[in-house]
């Protein structure tokens, strides 16, 4: 008879982790998660996008338990069709985006900002770089002329996009404001994303383990850059995908082949095979 794995949480990063590098499920990721599902395993998504953006990914493998959504800021339930737990951006993180969005006016013009809600965004400053984000998201948005047109309660996180020197420049003030409760992460060259302090991935997902009873020790995650570092340093087992940056690699137990090549299903197998429980019991 086979082992089952009622006793493991995996959660994978989308872009770069569950998908190769054109946005495309490698087969051997899905065969590998069905496997596990099928065995009792407990598996989901974990990603910096809104519900309906993340959902196309999710509804295409055979995930079983709700998905952490704007990179831990929601746990988001497809069957019920609600947000079961989310964490908001207080008084002190929205007037730091007003600071950046009007005092710093001038300088920095080229910075794209989006405010995420559960489900929508608003955009202040639309400019190509946000655009493009919610093309490729296909994210419920409108854009609007200043911070005043947008709802103050209900902020999940949000992102400024601009030039990589732009965002250089923005880290700079970041470094010298007073401590607006929040917590910075960057998602790419082009963008910086703010969320409530202490709200990240790995929040979302230990919130998620609690709720179904999965010890730390058994919640795996897998992601491939800077913006995975906080779910990596959480859960009990990080694994990262073979083109991660090395400090991802760094600090992580399992290092799983490229993305292109199905990394997925390198941890899965690794928990499958006994091996991750072996390994377990030789660190304590």
């Amino acid at each position: 008879m086979e082992k089952t794995f009622e006793n493991w949480l995996v959660v994978s990063d989308i872009d770069g982790t569950l998908n190769n590098k054109v946005r495309k499920l490698p087969k051997r990721n899905y065969d590998a998660i069905k496997k596990f599902t099928d065995l009792g395993g407990n598996f989901t998504l974990a990603s910096g996008r809104l519900q309906s953006s993340l959902e196309r990914n999710y509804n295409r493998i055979t995930p079983n338990q709700p998905a952490v959504v704007l990179n831990g800021a929601g746990i988001y339930d497809y069957n019920k069709r609600e947000m079961l737990w989310r964490s908001t951006i207080g008084p002190k993180g929205q007037e730091f985006v007003r600071q950046i969005s009007e005092e710093f006016d001038d300088v920095f013009k080229s910075v794209d900002i989006g405010i995420y809600f559960d489900d929508y965004v608003y955009i202040v400053k639309n400019g190509l770089l946000s655009q493009g984000t919610m093309y490729f998201d296909k994210a419920h948005y409108e854009h609007v002329k200043s911070l005043d047109e947008v709802p103050k309660d209900g902020w999940m996180k949000v992102i400024f996009w601009s030039n990589p020197l732009g965002i250089n420049m923005l880290r700079e003030v970041i470094s010298k404001v007073e401590n607006p409760d929040a917590n910075f992460m960057a998602s790419s060259r082009w963008s910086l994303e703010m969320l409530q302090k202490d709200t990240h991935k790995g929040v979302g997902i230990m919130k998620l383990a609690d709720m179904i009873g999965i010890e730390k020790s058994h919640v795996a995650a897998i992601g491939d850059y800077y913006n995975d570092w906080d779910m990596l340093k959480t859960v009990g087992l990080p694994a990262c995908a073979g083109q991660a940056p090395s400090s991802i690699h760094k600090i992580c137990k399992f290092e799983a082949c490229h993305c292109n090549k199905g990394c997925v299903a390198d941890l899965l197998e690794y928990i499958m095979s006994g091996k991750a429980e072996e390994d377990m019991q030789k660190e304590k």
